[in-house]
């Protein structure tokens, strides 16, 4: 589906365009297209692949989708695919939709390929033409200026990820059963490597935007890629300062575990001792000898109930002093 398809010279907008119109207007060395689309068919790319002469390899990656995060070079053009990470909605356990978007940048045009993906740019597009000095440095710009957009919308979810992970650590000793927790804490883990699988590709591709053999269409912007890749690099060690609180919060669940198994050990073994001294004493007097002493005294069934009894008191308070019960 087409979402807009623009025109610009000298860093302003000229008209919305036809499709048609666009091989006419990328031929201007000083016009630049862009064009927007969402969960496109084969011919809609198709007709782009034509009106732009993009290249074939760079095409077929778009068509197949579910790509690594990269930008590939090719000869006078760049291709890049962004993976969009999006809440999916009316989720209540913040599962993420993972969407590609796929950027087209050649000398004088820039298109958009946003299959899967929730959210639009017409945000970055207003942007772009409220700075029309910025603008003028053509698709190189652009291609920035939605990678920033992708990159920025990353944050909130970190912090969405941050604030799930404390709230787990503090219901750690607040009496939630164990195999709530856990499923709690593998369920952040595959939210956090999947934002993690969206970053760390595409900061090693930003990182030659600004830095050594440049491409082309990237000069005169570089100190604007070299921030996109701080965002990354500051989200990244985030997800590794997360990583590592969220491997403590299982260790201590695990230990836990073993802390409440414990305590079950030796409570069972407490009420076994207090149960097995009356039962050892009773089996003794229950045996029923011809010459036991104590068969004909008139008290010795209340002497028995009463060493019983004060058996198990004793037990019972040193076992209770001991915490085992």
């Amino acid at each position: 589906m087409l979402i807009n398809c623009s025109a610009y010279q000298n860093g302003r907008k000229l008209a919305d365009i036809e499709i048609a119109e666009i091989s006419d207007y990328v031929s201007r060395p000083d016009c630049l297209v862009w064009v927007a689309l969402a969960d496109p068919t084969h011919d809609e790319l198709d007709q782009m692949t034509q009106e732009f002469g993009l290249h074939p390899l760079a095409v077929e990656d778009a068509r197949k989708g579910h790509q690594r995060p990269k930008v590939e070079e090719y000869e006078d053009s760049l291709f890049a695919v962004l993976h969009a990470v999006e809440v999916a909605p009316g989720q209540t356990n913040g599962e993420f939709v993972v969407g590609e978007v796929d950027i087209f940048a050649g000398r004088n045009y820039i298109l958009s390929v946003r299959p899967g993906t929730m959210q639009g740019f017409a945000d970055v597009r207003a942007r772009c033409e409220r700075e029309p000095e910025l603008l003028i440095h053509g698709s190189g710009y652009v291609l920035y200026a939605v990678m920033d957009a992708v990159v920025d919308r990353y944050f909130p979810i970190l912090d969405d990820l941050e604030s799930s992970l404390e709230q787990m650590e503090n219901r750690l000793f607040d009496g939630t059963s164990t195999r709530s927790r856990i499923e709690e804490l593998y369920a952040l883990k595959r939210r956090l490597m999947t934002l993690k699988h969206a970053v760390a590709p595409l900061m090693e591709s930003v990182g030659k935007l600004y830095g050594g053999r440049v491409p082309q269409l990237c000069i005169g912007t570089q100190e604007y890629y070299r921030d996109v890749y701080d965002h990354l690099a500051r989200i990244n060690a985030t997800i590794e300062s997360i990583r590592e609180m969220h491997a403590t919060a299982i260790t201590v669940n695990i230990a836990l575990i073993s802390l409440g198994e414990s305590e079950v050990t030796k409570r069972l073994a407490a009420w076994g001792a207090l149960i097995t001294v009356p039962t050892l004493i009773a089996g003794i007097f229950g045996m029923n000898f011809a010459h036991m002493p104590e068969l004909q005294w008139t008290f010795g069934y209340p002497y028995a109930l009463a060493v019983m009894l004060g058996i198990d008191l004793i037990l019972y308070w040193r076992f209770r002093r001991a915490k085992w019960v």
